[in-house]
């Protein structure tokens, strides 16, 4: 007979220690897990707008920095500063893409320009996966079509086997994350995770293990819903309406601030019943409950003597101020209590007063699972300060990094979700908040490769497995010391002779790119008596891979994209041989721009940039059934331009950090009234300087997927 899942929960758990034991082991190894930044978000919605490249901008945010340290515009990963945000070491907030286990592995071992955040985060709220069995389907609207598309299954990475022994499964990939939360927040710090009916118990259980019971400061009620439709559709059951929320905090001595919510005018009316020319007031007891056990004063006053709140002198001041009246002789003194002094309820924990977000409301982000900005800016104005570091784990919509920004609190959000980071990144730079970082977890694919192959695999076994299902087979050892390159005999050429291509398949801990590319070409033309066609199989590209690849103008050179799922889906089928023939490598998307124009004109000059084509040639790629690939083709005929979700200009590119100093993406009606298109140019107006500029021009389009092209325009 199976065991209850409560029989199984003390094994979860210790499993579940382990896992995070071997993760906080690890943050000391020299391959530690560790973030890439992608993008410097310089917000500039807006492109009349004088923007964050101009001269007193750039001056302001390099004083920010003390001298000699590296900035936004110096340092390809800006430093981070302790809890306490010193000028010396100042804060860049940071969206983050990928798992968030890992995320926080590499928050909590930092790497030469950002250091350990272990015990330096304030308050965490998570909203994670309610283990509701739901099919998360991502709507693409294009013009003219809607396309749906299932998430790809990196994307669900994290939550791989979330579902498939139930909740038990669930409660397996949740508890190393809290451990790992643990770690991360201060001793002042707490935690909030928002739940529904499907696991909120068996987490409370998991949240007491981790926090201990004595941490445990509330369950919010969460009244999500004033009726829930379903119960008149056949149902047996009566509406479930709301939410809860555990409240724990990492010590006795968390930050705590009262929130207090207006009165209701049923309130008012009963309460404040009185009125006089200072207002309306109700009359409040003064005597004082527990004696003198709890050393109140004792003495007569108006010829009645009681235990009082308030000290003899005190009362005498209250009483000459019109304050303590008492309604007739002999009785009790009684207090004037003035609405207007009254700061409101103290917070309850059942919030009945907070709605949804409506599909109609201007906050809705057509997000399933948002919550409203109201919600988020209550627990971090209960749980923090101002400058106090908040951490959002499951970042969905960005709530809670909007909420901080707004009370002026920094953030750290992360997404396993493509479509969940870009909806954070426009919503950010819509609410204009400061610069911040867009950043990726470093060698994903060797995590995910550890987590199927064993922590102690190497790079060639993977490389190996990649060559093996591409149809590769691996050459000698003397020729394959790194145990990445492999061969194909094709069609016969005449003569006795059979065409022969050399595949290499690069490594997941760095990014494919010309470097790779040249030395493929070499090792086809020398390697073994020479090939006759080269295949480079990759897992991350260098953005302007695209145009590398057009600058080589090599016809026997092939580019391909590794499934980025692979490791997973090698994981569920349970061995190469049953995954093999059903992996497809996809081609690589590009961009092409028109030529850059620049103009100078009294100190500053004029960059125009104008897009030419996007071309996504990896559509197989997409998890779509076949109906919705023929509308997506259609678009892509038609019109390419419109797949593009998201575009951004660095006009003084070093190479290295791409910062984002004007943007554009469907839905900003800044630049036009179109929400199913961006803007196809820009203007970008930025201090002029002699000799040429290197602008890189980034896309992100409705995917995901990203692509870039570097261009160097000569002087004004």
């Amino acid at each position: 007979m199976p065991k209850s899942l409560l029989e199984q929960l003390p094994e979860i758990v210790k499993r579940g220690r382990e896992e995070a034991a071997k993760i906080l082991e690890s943050l000391e190894n020299r391959h530690r897990v560790t973030l890439q930044t992608r993008e410097v978000v310089l917000p500039a919605r807006d492109s009349a707008a004088q923007d964050w490249i101009t001269q007193q901008a750039r001056t302001a945010q390099r004083e920010v920095f003390a001298p000699g340290q590296r900035s936004l515009i110096d340092s390809p990963q800006p430093m981070l500063g302790e809890a306490s945000a010193t000028e010396s070491q100042p804060w860049t907030n940071r969206l983050i893409y990928g798992d968030n286990l890992l995320a926080m592995a590499a928050l909590l071992a930092g790497d030469e320009n950002t250091p350990s955040l272990r015990g330096m985060v304030d308050l965490i709220y998570i909203d994670p996966p309610f283990d509701s069995k739901a099919d998360y389907r991502t709507k693409v609207n294009l013009p003219g079509v809607e396309l749906e598309q299932k998430p790809t299954v990196i994307e669900q990475f994290a939550y791989s086997d979330t579902w498939s022994d139930g909740t038990a499964s669930y409660l397996a990939m949740i508890t190393p994350r809290l451990i790992l939360m643990r770690e991360l927040l201060a001793e002042t710090g707490s935690i909030y995770v928002h739940l529904d009916w499907h696991v909120g118990h068996y987490v409370k259980m998991i949240l007491d293990e981790v926090f201990g019971k004595d941490c445990f400061v509330n369950e919010i009620i969460w009244k999500r819903q004033t009726a829930k439709g379903d119960i008149t559709q056949g149902a047996t059951h009566m509406g479930r309406i709301h939410d809860s929320i555990f409240f724990y905090s990492k010590s006795q001595n968390h930050i705590w601030n009262p929130v207090f919510t207006p009165y209701t005018d049923d309130y008012i009316e009963s309460f404040y019943r009185h009125e006089d020319s200072a207002g309306k007031f109700q009359l409040s007891d003064i005597t004082a409950p527990g004696g003198s056990g709890k050393g109140n004063p004792y003495y007569e006053f108006l010829g009645v003597t009681r235990y009082w709140r308030f000290s003899e002198k005190r009362m005498q001041e209250l009483y000459a101020q019109g304050r303590i009246i008492q309604t007739k002789p002999g009785t009790v003194p009684r207090q004037k209590r003035y609405l207007q002094d009254m700061q409101g309820i103290p917070l309850q924990d059942i919030w009945a007063d907070l709605q949804p977000v409506q599909a109609q409301a201007r906050e809705a982000l057509e997000y399933g699972t948002q919550k409203p900005l109201t919600l988020l800016e209550r627990i971090i104005r209960a749980s923090s300060n101002p400058n106090s570091l908040v951490a959002d784990f499951n970042g969905g919509s960005g709530t809670t990094a909007a909420a901080a920004e707004k009370l002026g609190r920094r953030w750290i959000t992360t997404d396993l979700g493509k479509p969940a980071c870009m909806i954070m990144r426009k919503r950010l730079i819509d609410q204009d908040a400061k610069p911040f970082l867009y950043q990726a977890i470093g060698d994903y694919q060797v995590e995910a490769a550890k987590a199927t192959l064993g922590r102690d695999f190497r790079i060639g076994d993977l490389s190996q497995i990649v060559l093996s299902l591409y149809g590769a087979l691996p050459l000698p050892p003397e020729y394959n010391a790194q145990r990445n390159l492999g061969q194909i005999a094709g069609l016969a050429l005449g003569a006795g002779r059979s065409s022969k291509t050399l595949v290499l398949a690069d490594s997941p801990n760095k990014l494919t790119g010309t470097a790779t590319l040249k030395k493929a070409i070499a090792q086809r033309d020398s390697l073994m008596g020479g090939w006759d066609r080269v295949v480079v199989l990759g897992w991350n590209f260098e953005p302007s891979i695209g145009e590398a690849i057009t600058a080589l103008n090599d016809s026997r050179l092939e580019v391909l994209v590794i499934p980025p799922d692979l490791m997973d889906r090698l994981k569920k089928k349970g061995g190469i041989d049953k995954l093999r023939g059903q992996v497809r490598f996809s081609s690589l998307q590009y961009l092409t721009i028109h030529p850059v124009t620049r103009q100078a004109d009294c100190g500053q000059e004029t960059l125009t940039v104008r897009l030419k084509n996007y071309v996504l040639l990896s559509p197989e790629a997409i998890n779509l059934d076949d109906a919705n690939r023929l509308k997506l083709q259609a678009v892509i005929n038609k019109e390419p331009l419109a797949l593009i979700e998201y575009w951004a200009v660095d006009p003084d590119y070093d190479g290295r950090v791409f910062r984002s100093v004007w943007q554009d993406y469907r839905g900003n009606t800044a630049n036009d009234d179109d929400a199913l298109r961006v803007v196809t140019q820009a203007s970008v107006t930025v201090p002029a300087k002699p000799g040429p500029r290197k602008v890189c021009v980034r896309v992100v389009d409705v995917f995901g997927f990203e692509a870039e092209v570097v261009t160097t325009v000569s002087g004004a």
